[in-house]
């Protein structure tokens, strides 16, 4: 038994991608010229962030626009899976740069480069303001969409290099120290990883179709076992198909006298009310089937 969707969530998702992506992709231009010309690795390291920032929301738009497709014979869940491939894609390029910026800023306490703190200062403070438009562009649909989450998690490390280049032009401007532009290079990459580690962890736990985060497998097993009609529970499975939609399947073996459309009425309602799980496949025995008797199949 299935639930419908509401696509407008979809819909608004995919109109603050298209926002983001345009203020970031404008700026991305920007600051690579600047960085290039100011010879900044902390302000190259926010430029490459502003990279992965404009590819993970042009990646995460189309995982909206591809999502929405709806199912055919082919895919008979339709596309909205895609949308997971593009958090873990976005998660990897992430770590990607985190890397090439711990490599980069280790090189330049060897060698250190001149930099043009003023130009630096002024770059980084228009990329803070852009940053901000962005996230509060997408704060919305984070909570709902890992797909956006990963995008506004881009967007927020972003935002916080732009205020570590700040924060290294000044110093640089007020005394020369020019080793402190690699350390916040480094600080920045530092900071990111944790955070993307947690984003990835969530979006591998998806394409593995684990048990969705906040949903505990034996508080399912214990609400099932206890709605009345059911004698037992086995071949549970809990995962789900993209953020925000948990599905369950699981065999009930009814009780003595229980009436099998009912009960599978009120194990259904009882995930969607306790759980929020509101696709749910059941089988529904008289028998355990596992035992090798005859039983009766609903689906």
């Amino acid at each position: 038994m299935g639930a419908g969707h509401d696509h407008g969530a979809g819909s608004a998702n995919a109109s603050a991608l298209t926002k983001a992506l345009a203020l970031t992709g404008i700026f991305l231009i920007a600051e690579v010229v600047g960085a290039l010309l100011t010879g900044s690795l902390a302000l190259l390291s926010d430029a490459a962030h502003m990279m992965t920032d404009t590819a993970g929301l042009a990646i995460a738009l189309a995982a909206v626009r591809i999502g929405a497709r709806p199912a055919d014979s082919k895919r008979t869940f339709g596309y909205k899976r895609f949308e997971i491939l593009a958090a873990a894609v976005n998660a990897l390029l992430l770590f990607v740069v985190a890397g090439y910026i711990l490599y980069e800023g280790i090189q330049r306490f060897v060698e250190p480069a001149e930099i043009q703190s003023l130009p630096m200062l002024a770059i980084a403070v228009l990329g803070l303001v852009v940053n901000l438009i962005s996230m509060r562009i997408l704060d919305a649909g984070r909570s709902s969409s890992l797909n956006v989450k990963g995008a506004y998690l881009e967007v927020w490390s972003d935002m916080l290099g732009s205020v570590g280049v700040i924060i290294a032009a000044l110093i640089i401007w007020a005394t020369g120290w020019t080793w402190v532009d690699p350390l916040v290079a480094i600080a920045i990459g530092v900071w990111v990883l944790p955070r993307t580690w947690v984003l990835f962890k969530e979006t591998t736990n998806i394409l593995l179709e684990g048990v969705p985060e906040g949903i505990d497998l034996d508080s399912v097993t214990a609400r099932i076992s206890s709605t009345p009609g059911v004698a037992s529970i086995h071949d549970l499975h809990v995962w789900a198909l993209t953020s925000g939609m948990p599905s369950m399947s699981a065999h009930i073996v009814l009780a003595e006298g229980a009436d099998q459309d009912a009960t599978r009425v009120a194990v259904t309602d009882a995930m969607h009310d306790t759980f929020e799980i509101t696709h749910v496949t059941l089988q529904v025995e008289r028998a355990d089937c596992r035992s090798g008797r005859e039983h009766h199949g609903l689906h």
